[in-house]
Order: C-alpha cells, then structure tokens, then sequence
C-alpha cells in the first residue's frame, strides 16, 4: 500500500468519483446557510440537506465533496485518543435518485482496494441487520467473504440525527492487526479496543423521519457517504495516531519550536496535540466568519483559541503565538481551500485580538481560580466549587465552563453545574429569544418547503406594479385554494416584484389585489427552494388561487427608503476602506427602509475623526451624483473587474455586480437607486463594538436624516428655552455657564461636608483609645452616619497614620446601606494582615461584599444591623 499525503488522497478521491460522472462541489462554509437546526456543518451530507429532503434541486444527481466539518462534542478527548479531532475533512460522494446501494458499495470496494490498495485481509464490514439487500451486494459484487461481513443492530447501524433524511447504513473498517476477527462478539471487542476503527460509512437514506418519529419513505431513494480524510491519512501513511500524519507533524513541529520543550512527557504531548488540533479549527472557523463571543458559533472559536491558550502556557509559551501555527495551516490547506491565503490578514487579526484579550485576563482568572478559590475548598476539605464561583470566572474573567472544569478535573475537584446554571438563566433565555423561529404567525415552514419544484422570476428590478397568478397558497400548515379575510398566510406566485428578504435586506411589502379581495403583503422571503414567499393578509373579500390575473403592487415609498440605505452601505464600505485600511471586511449586514447596519473587521473603537471622514467621504459621493449600474457577469470577469464578494458566500457562475461608478464594484443581487444624487444625505448614527475584532456602524439616510435634524432642532429649541439663550448659537454659552455654576456649587458643598465631617473626626481620638489590641495588632472599629466613600477613606487614612500597628474598619450608613472601608499600616500588613481578605469574609455576616488590597479595601453592606457581627468577625479573622 503506497503512502499518500492529504493533498494526495483528496486528489485521488475526487477524480475517480468524477470518473464516475460525479460533479465536484466546492466544501460549504462552515456556517450553515438556511439551517437554523445546525451551529456549524458537522457532516459531509449537512450542507445537501435540502437536496435530500426534496426541498431543493441539485446541480446533479450525482456530486462530490470534500467538506470541512467542526464537531466539539468529544473535545475533551483530543489528545487523550488517537483518532478524536474538532476539526476534519469529510470525503463525500452523493446519488440524489440515482444510484443506489449496489453501485455505492461497488464504488467504496474499488477506490479503497484498487485505487488506496488496502489490503482484503485488513477491511471488514457491517450492515444493518434488516437490510438483506446491502449484505447482497457485498457478496455479489466485492468478493468479500461472508465472515467479513457482521449485522448490526439500529444503534450501529442506522443513520439518524433527529429529524430529516435516514436509512440503513454500511460502514467499512480497517484492522490495525493481523488478527482474524472469527465473530460479532470480537467484531465489537476490537472496535472498542482501538484494533479496528471506521474508515467509510455508506448511507442509504430511503426514510424522512418526521417530528412524531415516524420513517417515511421518500420518493427518491438517495446515497450519503462519507469518509474521515484524517483516518484514511493515517492508514495509508502506517501510523496508529492522527497526530502523527503528515499535516499534524508539520503544525506539532512549529509548537514545539516555540515553546522550546526539550522532554516530551506525556502531559507536553497532550498539549501540543490540543493546540494543533484546535489550531485548524480556529483557523477555519475565522476565515469562514466566524468572530469570538460568548454565545453559539462564537463561543466555539472563542472556547477553542481560550483553551489553545491555556495549553502553551502549560508548555512554556507566554507570548502570542496561534497566528504563527495558523500560518502552517494556511500553508498546507490553501491548495484545497484557496480562501485561507485570500483571509490571510484577516484571520490574523481576528486571532490577535481575541488571543491578546484573553492573556490579559488569564493569569488574573488562574490566580482567584486556584489561590483563591481552591485554597478556599482546601480549608473547608471540599471538592466542589459553588456555581456562583465558577459564574464569577465566565462572567468576569471570560473562563469558559469547560476550562474551569478541566482544570480543576486535574484537581479532583467538580463545579456545582446546577448552580452555574442558574447564574446562566438570564443569559440563556437572551440567547432563546434571538435565535430565529421557524414559523410566521403559527405557519409551519415545512409545509412551505414541501412545494413542487418551480421557479419564481423576480421582475422587482425593473417593475413594481405586475399581475400574475398563484402557484402555492398555504394556510395552517396546509396548501388551501383561497384565504379569506382575517386570516394570514403564505402565498407563491408565478413572477413577483416583491424582493425577498436576503443579503442583509428586508423584504419588500405592498398589496395584492383580485376581482375577489385585497391583501396585505406583510414580507417577504425565500423558501429552501429558491421559491419567493409572500407573507399575506387578507384584509377584504379573499384571494383565490385560481384567480389568474392578480395584482401585486409594491410600497414604492418603502423601497425607494430601502435602495437609498442599501446603495448607502456600499458607499459606507469602501470609505472604510479608504480610511482605516484594506483589511475591513464586511462580516454583516442589516438595511430596512428606516437605517442601516454594517458590520466589519475592525480592531478598535473608530475615533471622531475617522467617523468625520467615513462620513464625508459617503456624502461627497452621494452630492457627485454618481450613476449607479449593475451587470450580470460570470465570477471569473467580475473578480478581473475588482469585485468585491462576501467571503462566506457560494456564488453562482453568473453574478449580478453593482457598479458605483469608479467608486465601488461588488457582487450584490439588491435593489438600489440609479444615481448615488437620489440617497440624499449620510448621517452616522453610532459606532460599537459587536465582538472581538468586529465593529458595527448604524446609519441613515433620505428623509430619515430630514426626520433626525427636525428632532434635533426641536430639542435645542427645548434647551434653548429653558436655558433663556437669546439665539441656538448663545446656547454652548449658557450651557458652559451652568456647569460652571455647578461645579462651583459643587465645590461648596463639598467644603461643608468636610468640615462637617472634621467635626465628626474629632471624636477619633475617643475611638482610637477605646481600640482592641489581637495578637499585637490594634483594631479599631466604628460606625458613622452620612460620610460619603471618600470622606470614610480620610477618616480610615487619619486614624490609621496615629497606630504603630493596627487596622481600622469603619463603615457609614447612608439610606439603609453601609459603605465600608478598611485599612492597614505597613507593620500590619508585614505581621500577615491582609485587608481584602478580611473585608471580603467579614461582610458575609452583614450580607455584604467586598475586596481589595492587603492595606487597603472597600466593600458595602445590606444588613446594617448585623454591622456589628462583621466587626466581630474581624477580631476572630485576626
């Protein structure tokens, strides 16, 4: 058996199912598009879905791919196993009513035999144990003997995840040993021993499971494979471990060089598998898109790059180091994925903003993790950290849950998840709420796309007033012949001018009319076939479906709102681009007829001179009156024209390109104005952070900037007003007057809250001789009313400079709470004094909280009448 690189096997697996009149797909993003039930594609078949359900038609009935997949559901056991991986290239070859079992099993036995030349001896099989027809066909058509071949039960052998497309599967297995397998029971022994293992799961989906659990047969019988690059490396290279393949000695080379480690114990090697394998993952999940957060895909790549982090420093590498692995990952995948050296930079800075952010919070985190917190457990002889604690880390310190677990799992120690969770509640109910619904006023989606296969052409472009017919009309989950007033529903017809929602644009709305009713469109949308919906109401009579000629109208009003904020976001782009750098990219978009919203990879906050400039520049464009034009284009001419696309989109080989005059040239299927003369004006609205590396930039345009100066002219005629000014200039006069007067008036009081609070001080000495004395420290204790924080600093400050050695803690009540400070001196602090300590468990008696330094620390209290036993609880502490 030849052994093959990874390049190599793709290579080889691609041509020979192109051979076999396969049409090759380029792999989807890892962000699934259209799919609200997956985070990230895990599966070679996720991105084909539609094309298995029906809902959609494929390119060909037979295609192939090599598909990038993330699955983080085992992370804990990379680098323990020899074979577990987040990231991994699935090898694919799909038959859409085609082929079906016997030319998929005869496809697998060719390429893996004659092609790869594994050996016989070293390939076993197993099929589901009700499927006769797949057992057949191995017989009949491979040679492989019967004693090769083991039924299985459903667990094993049958395809399903949820809902959607399922079926009998057979999966191939490669032996790591010379030993014969002579029955299932040792079939099984050795699977869980590591001595055989899956290379290639051949799935035949003849069912749709629904959502009551039911196997529905389809119509059109299908083939879904799929076959671990990663595993098929590491057979034909002879090794036993997937770290030890060709790709992963590169990257696991480049860490050890960095982090100089000379003995590669057992612990350095986990680490350095961990970070090289989650080194592909982040590395992928960026240039696809994805930026770090704290919830979904975010919180993947930011768990991923926290735990890479984690992992060098347990290795010996203390500065920034995941660009310089993310590079060698470049370097070996850009021949099969050519948009990692396109996102170069990108990535780059993605990374070291969220890598930079995270070091600085890391030794902080690790300090209360394990000084604080587990020496806390130590004294208490307890193994389990409280929720709150473990809360305080994510929250605070951005400790992912996983981290905080695996590094105390070192510790034999375990978290209170059901206290974390609760912690959690408010951000996990945020997180329910902005996931998006699959339905729209109780109308199920998947009735919607179950439709025949049809087009809808959109002659939005050009037309907004047409007539046309029904093709679909679905009202509670059911296709229906008419809708009746009252009642809301979804309607397709054969040719629309309503724009669906999509590319960052809100659909269009208007009306429909008939000889028979009126209707409201309320949006309008895409179904997973491509067919346009329209949300409607029917406000009068009913609409029928076999009405013909039915008038669809379009808020022009609207739409014209909308094309000045979309043609606007083009113009706003390319200002970023020319102020801050060629390495904006757009990461996202929202326009509706009121403003706009543009995402972009930016690394820091926009100053007011750089908003100043992006602005002027737009609106310059905009007052040149610039004519705007689009092209259909193949993507080869449209990229030599300088094109700008989105990075994680799949573009058809014909694109629309929106031409700005010289100004701006980028791919775009929306509406716009015809001249950039007709946007008006540009107003900036706000610039904000969205995550680490992403900011976000709101605008407007048209009348609604018309709309916005009327609404600040109305306010400086309210202050103008109430200040007296004689004209809006004399406004900043009265203005700066009064915030004198007030900082002055300010100063007053404050003056007379000090000797107040002089007068209050005098009684000190009183205190200071009524002191106890602990272990040879002086504590003095005292209650005041109405001092504010800093006039309790002085009096802590005052006190504290007349003791030789001692520590002071006062508090002063102000509306039913208690500020609290205390302090020490310098020979208290050297006798093992330690204020945040002592404030932080004192106040727990007054239900309160607190910290700070050892000479110094604040903190407050709800229970002002347990005050008292906080004190007391100082005397025990010393």
């Amino acid at each position: 058996m030849k052994k093959y690189t990874y390049a190599e096997l793709r290579e080889l697996y691609i041509n020979f199912f192109q051979d076999k009149s396969h049409q090759k797909l380029s792999s989807f993003p890892l962000v699934p598009k259209d799919d609200e039930s997956l985070l990230l594609i895990n599966a070679g078949m996720a991105p084909l879905k539609k094309y298995f359900t029906g809902a959609a038609k494929p390119p060909s009935k037979r295609i192939t791919t090599y598909q990038k997949c993330i699955r983080t559901g085992d992370i804990d056991s990379v680098g323990r196993t020899a074979r577990h991986c987040t990231f991994f290239e699935m090898l694919g070859n799909f038959s859409f009513g085609d082929y079906f079992k016997k030319e998929a099993i005869d496809y697998a036995w060719e390429f893996l035999t004659k092609v790869i030349e594994i050996p016989l001896e070293k390939l076993y099989v197993s099929v589901y144990i009700e499927d006769n027809e797949a057992f057949d066909c191995w017989i009949n058509n491979t040679g492989i003997t019967k004693d090769r071949i083991f039924k299985m039960g459903k667990d094993e052998n049958f395809w399903e995840i949820g809902v959607g497309p399922c079926g009998p599967c057979s999966e191939i297995f490669y032996s790591f040993t010379d030993e014969k397998i002579e029955n299932k029971e040792q079939f099984i022994e050795f699977q869980e021993s590591g001595k055989i293992f899956e290379i290639w799961n051949l799935v035949f989906t003849q069912f749709n499971k629904n959502e009551n659990g039911e196997y529905e047969t389809l119509k059109n019988k299908n083939i879904d494979t799929g076959m671990g690059l990663e595993r098929l490396a590491l057979i034909t290279q002879n090794v036993d471990n997937v770290f030890d393949t060709d790709i992963f000695v590169k990257i696991i080379d480049k860490i050890r060089k960095l982090s100089n480690v000379k003995n590669i114990s057992q612990e350095v090697n986990y680490s350095l598998k961990v970070i090289a394998d989650h080194s592909r993952s982040i590395t992928f999940l960026v240039c696809d898109g994805v930026t770090p957060s704290n919830e979904g895909r975010g919180y993947v790549l930011r768990r991923l790059i926290r735990r890479s982090v984690r992992h060098a420093k347990l290795i010996g590498i203390e500065s920034k180091f995941i660009n310089d692995i993310s590079n060698v990952v470049i370097d070996e995948y850009k021949c099969a994925y050519p948009e990692l050296e396109e996102r170069k930079e990108y990535i780059r800075n993605i990374v070291e903003v969220e890598e930079d952010n995270f070091s600085k919070t890391l030794n902080k985190g690790m300090d209360i993790l394990l000084n604080s917190y587990v020496k806390e457990l130590e004294t208490l002889n307890s193994n389990v950290l409280s929720g709150d604690k473990v809360f305080k880390l994510y929250d605070t310190y951005g400790f992912p849950l996983e981290l905080t677990q695996e590094i105390l799992k070192e510790r034999n120690i375990s978290v209170d998840i059901d206290g974390f969770n609760i912690e959690m509640k408010n951000q996990q109910k945020k997180a329910r709420e902005s996931r998006k619904s699959d339905n729209y006023l109780g109308n199920e989606l998947g009735v919607l796309n179950s439709t025949k296969n049809y087009e809808t052409e959109f002659v939005g472009y050009e037309k907004l007033k047409i007539k046309s017919k029904i093709m679909d009309m679905i009202f509670e989950n059911s296709f229906v012949d008419e809708m009746k007033s009252g009642e809301t529903g979804f309607i397709i017809f054969d040719k629309t001018p309503f724009y669906p929602e999509m590319g960052g644009q809100i659909g269009d709305t208007g009306y429909i009319k008939s000889s028979d009713g009126y209707g409201k469109v309320l949006t309008t949308k895409k179904n997973l076939q491509g067919q346009i919906y329209h949300v409607v109401e029917v406000v009068e009579g009913k609409i029928c479906g076999k009405t013909r000629d039915i008038e669809l109208v379009v808020d022009e009003s609207r739409r014209r709102s909308i094309c000045r904020n979309h043609t606007a976001t083009h113009l706003l782009q390319k200002a970023l681009k020319m102020v801050l750098g060629d390495h904006v990219k757009q990461s996202g978009s929202y326009l509706d007829d009121q403003k706009l919203r543009f995402d972009f990879t930016h690394f820091k906050a926009l100053t007011k001179n750089e908003l100043e400039e992006v602005e002027k520049i737009v609106n310059e464009c905009i007052y040149n009156q610039v004519n705007v034009k689009t092209e259909i284009m193949d993507i080869k001419s449209a990229q030599e024209v300088g094109a700008i696309a989105l990075f994680d989109e799949k573009y058809e080989d014909k694109v629309r390109v929106l031409f700005v005059g010289d100004f701006s040239i980028e791919f775009c299927g929306g509406t716009h104005v015809s001249n950039t003369g007709f946007i008006g004006n540009f107003v900036i609205l706000n610039e904000t952070s969205v995550s680490s590396g992403v900011r976000r930039i709101e605008a407007t345009t048209g009348s609604n900037v018309f709309n916005l100066f009327k609404e600040s002219r109305s306010v400086l005629n309210n202050i103008s007003h109430q200040v007296k000014a004689t004209s809006q200039i004399d406004i900043l006069n009265k203005v700066e007057n009064l915030i004198a007067d007030i900082k002055n008036k300010n100063l007053e009081i404050s003056n007379l809250k000090s000797k107040m609070a002089n007068a209050k001080l005098k009684v000190l000495d009183h205190i200071i001789k009524n002191s106890k004395i602990k272990n040879g420290i002086k504590v003095i204790t005292n209650v005041f009313d109405e001092l504010d924080v800093n006039q309790l600093r002085d009096a802590c400050t005052m006190v504290r400079d007349k003791l030789d050695c001692g520590i002071v803690m006062f508090a002063s009540v102000v509306n039913d709470r208690a500020n609290v400070v205390c302090m020490a001196n310098k020979n208290a602090v050297d006798q093992g004094i330690d204020c945040g300590k002592i404030i932080r468990e004192a106040l727990k008696f007054a239900e309160g909280s607190g910290g700070g330094r050892k000479d110094m620390a604040q903190g407050s209290v709800t229970n002002i009448s347990k005050i008292g036993d906080a004190f007391e609880k100082v005397y025990e502490i010393i």
